[in-house]
């Protein structure tokens, strides 16, 4: 299945956009889609996305409250007036890494800990704070978390067994603690404008362990993982004025799984 996004759909052209950790797999999914909306493009991260594209990659850390200020005075310098923020950024351990094999609650380590937090939530807080409160002085904005299923059901960790891995608990605070940083940002900058909401997006495939893909897709009633593009209409939905009366709210796309 491929699906296509007409460009006057969503009437995102000339919107400009921040997209944190727009280098990752599902940030480089998220640059192209509105790329392909004709929206100005800002791929916030560490590192540049290996797939070229005409977004602008400012190299930023979204952990350093004065580096994300440095990029706010660029876009008033250039007059760039922000229409749109997408937290995307958090760390992704990958289970093929023998030295993340310690991931247990018991020997999870309080540096991994303070390190996931700082990247998924206090970025998240410093990118909303200081980019919302422009928007929020142009009375005008979208706002956008990316949390995830397990922002609001826990891990099953029997299904990581096949790759001697375990889901660590910072990501399911990250991703929980994102849906709480929503409904408040959402109820505190509603009379300025400004809507924050989330998706909680499952597993996408992307070639994982043939044995944790069918350990996952026994518990989602779709019976199996999305595709890399089967969130691009929603995203492009929240951040437009389509959704002009949703604000606060999680949508959840995880084929079923949480329903059960």
């Amino acid at each position: 299945m491929n699906i296509k996004l007409n460009n006057t759909n969503f009437n995102l052209k000339d919107k400009n956009v921040i997209i944190t950790g727009g280098s990752g797999f599902l940030g480089n999914q998220l640059v192209n889609t509105f790329l392909n909306q004709k929206s100005n493009v800002y791929n916030i991260d560490l590192f540049p996305s290996k797939k070229k594209n005409k977004s602008k990659f400012i190299k930023t850390d979204i952990t350093d409250e004065n580096s994300l200020k440095k990029v706010l005075k660029y876009f008033l310098k250039k007059k760039i007036k922000l229409d749109i923020l997408i937290n995307n950024a958090s760390n992704n351990y990958n289970p093929k890494n023998k030295k993340l094999s310690k991931l247990t609650l018991e020997d999870f380590s309080n540096d991994l800990w303070e390190n996931d937090l700082t990247v998924g939530l206090k970025g998240s807080y410093l990118c909303t704070k200081i980019f919302g409160t422009h928007m929020s002085k142009n009375k005008k904005g979208v706002i956008l978390n990316i949390s995830s299923d397990l922002g609001v059901i826990a891990p099953d960790q029997r299904i990581y067994r096949s790759m001697n891995f375990t889901k660590p608990v910072s990501y399911s605070v990250v991703k929980h603690g994102l849906i709480g940083l929503t409904k408040y940002t959402a109820s505190y900058w509603a009379k300025k404008n400004i809507r924050c909401n989330a998706i909680a997006p499952g597993g996408i495939f992307n070639n994982q362990n043939r044995l944790f893909v069918k350990e996952l897709n026994k518990l989602i009633p779709l019976g199996r993982m999305a595709k890399s593009n089967e969130y691009n209409a929603l995203v492009m939905f929240l951040c437009s004025d389509m959704s002009s009366y949703i604000t606060g709210t999680t949508i959840i796309a995880d084929g079923g799984r949480s329903i059960i």
